[in-house]
């Protein structure tokens, strides 16, 4: 379980291929050990786990489950993902509970500088933009975000500098995708009120 506030930052270092999956590798400066094997890692949202580190590489195997539902069956050495490590018992909460649990892929249809901050809109499939909540919160990339606007086709949020300052939506330009997890709260409410009629 993660909480959607970035501290630190990957660079994909390598990408096996697999017939139904991948394993990546990804350098950080996180300070691990082989006693962290079997860790779990949101690695740009999607909870992933430790099979191997060696020398600030962490290795990930990602099955096609994974592939489907998330960005990364785009992803290319040299990409910059967003990291954080799993929740500590009694460690602050300063974002929203985010399970690493992708829903579906995002894509950039506009970002505008106003002032010092930045406006993203995002476009979701269809099918999703029911689970879609004006102040409710979104995880983008691993990065737990207030949804300010619902719009037609998907959503819009503000980003601080510092947040665009330290994780990658400062990569981001127009039609590049992203995952996204939406909140667990507002899709569990809507579950329970389809059950009852």
């Amino acid at each position: 379980m993660f909480n959607g506030i970035i501290y630190n930052q990957g660079i994909v270092s390598k990408i096996i291929k697999r017939p139904k999956g991948l394993n990546i590798f990804v350098k950080s400066d996180f300070k691990l050990s082989n006693k962290d094997i079997g860790l779990s890692v949101a690695c740009d949202g999607v909870c992933l786990t430790l099979i191997s580190y060696k020398a600030k590489i962490m290795e990930f195997y990602l099955s096609k489950e994974t592939i489907v539902r998330s960005k990364f069956k785009y992803l290319k050495t040299k990409d910059q993902i967003n990291l954080e490590l799993p929740l500590k018992y009694g460690t602050k909460i300063s974002g929203h509970i985010c399970q690493g649990h992708i829903d579906t892929v995002g894509k950039v249809l506009s970002i505008k500088k106003i002032d010092k901050s930045y406006l993203f809109h995002f476009e979701l499939p269809k099918k999703d933009r029911k689970h879609l909540i004006e102040k409710a919160s979104i995880c983008v990339n691993g990065i737990s975000l207030t949804i300010s606007k619902v719009s037609k086709k998907g959503f819009e949020i503000w980003v601080i500098p510092h947040t665009f300052k330290e994780t990658n939506l400062s990569k981001l330009k127009k039609t590049d995708l992203v995952n996204i997890e939406i909140d667990i709260l507002s899709k569990y409410v809507r579950n329970y009120f389809n059950e009852k009629r």
